[in-house]
């Protein structure tokens, strides 16, 4: 299972009584609903380090989102925004995203279970110091009225070369959402997938629980990967494709410079012969962290400083040379 399974997320969506949905929020109340969630967050028992997008260059907002701790959205953002992440980055809450409360916790591999169980203690902690927006009927009130009800988005981080060599993947994605779910690339909604790297998550949150829907992803992600491992045994049988994994350590091992779209593409193909015990090289947690590491913003923020695109790319090319030696 964790050889398809990348990670996996739970997300919360939670709105104040006091104040109006974000889209409506002035800049002063933006900030006080900031700070009252820093203030509440203070007793949660976890600490967490508080960024104000304010106050921090594009590139820094691009490589937290290259990270998965913020959202597409969360980037281009009016004033008044923050982000606060623990200190291992397992869990970020954006606050006054699309809604003024979104908390995420990631885990490695497939565990919607454990991380929901983190972000419902730390829901249940965060609502005794805050007043949330919540219907008897409807649920908790959020802004758009898909999140609402549970405001839970579950999802899981996938990696699957061997439908996507098929074209299976497409196939699937267009049934899923008959099932309550919808497969994304690899940043969420309205991205699409890179290196064979996708989103599945759950599009119902009325009239469901959280924990009938975490059980409805599980059973679908299973079947997702029963059909991946079917597909990697029928690939992984013939010359051309394991002659294309082949190449792809080679190219990696030895380019001078190399983009980012290359790269992922190669990377998967690598991933793929790693778990499929073709290939003996890093491991598929190390890939993922690589694959994380050469994104654009991030390669500067390591480096600190801005970079054309082919500085980043002779340095992407660098960094994995180095790491694959």
């Amino acid at each position: 299972m964790s050889e398809a399974v990348v990670s996996t997320r739970i997300r919360l969506a939670r709105n104040l009584k006091e104040y109006p949905f974000p889209i409506r929020l002035s800049v002063s109340q933006a900030k006080e609903i900031v700070d009252l969630i820093d203030d509440a967050l203070k007793d949660c028992g976890i600490k967490f380090h508080r960024i104000d997008l304010d106050t921090v260059s594009e590139t820094m907002k691009i490589a937290l989102l290259e990270r998965h701790l913020i959202s597409p959205d969360f980037v281009s953002g009016e004033q008044g925004r923050a982000v606060f992440l623990s200190d291992d980055n397992a869990i970020s809450i954006m606050v006054n995203e699309e809604d003024h409360i979104r908390l995420q916790v990631i885990r490695d591999g497939f565990e919607p279970d454990e991380a929901y169980a983190v972000a419902d203690k730390l829901d249940n902690a965060l609502s005794k110091k805050l007043n949330f927006a919540f219907h008897e009927k409807l649920g908790y009130l959020t802004q758009c009225p898909t999140n609402l009800g549970t405001g839970m988005r579950a999802s899981v981080m996938l990696h699957l070369p061997a439908l996507e060599l098929t074209g299976a993947v497409h196939r699937i994605g267009a049934n899923l959402s008959k099932l309550g779910l919808t497969i994304r690339g690899l940043y969420g909604e309205s991205t699409k997938p890179i290196g064979a790297f996708f989103q599945l998550s759950n599009q119902v949150t009325l009239g469901i629980s959280e924990k009938a829907a975490i059980a409805n992803l599980k059973n679908i992600t299973t079947q997702l990967i029963s059909q991946e491992m079917k597909a990697r045994e029928n690939l992984l049988g013939k010359i051309e494709v394991e002659d294309k994994i082949a190449r792809a350590l080679g190219v990696l091992k030895t380019a001078l410079v190399i983009d980012h779209s290359e790269a992922m593409s190669l990377l998967s193909l690598v991933r793929l012969g790693v778990a499929s015990k073709k290939l003996n090289t890093l491991s598929t947690d190390s890939i993922d962290r690589l694959i994380v590491e050469i994104q654009p913003a991030s390669i500067m923020t390591k480096c600190g400083e801005e970079m054309s695109p082919q500085e980043r790319d002779i340095k992407r090319a660098e960094m994995i040379r180095e790491r694959f030696q």
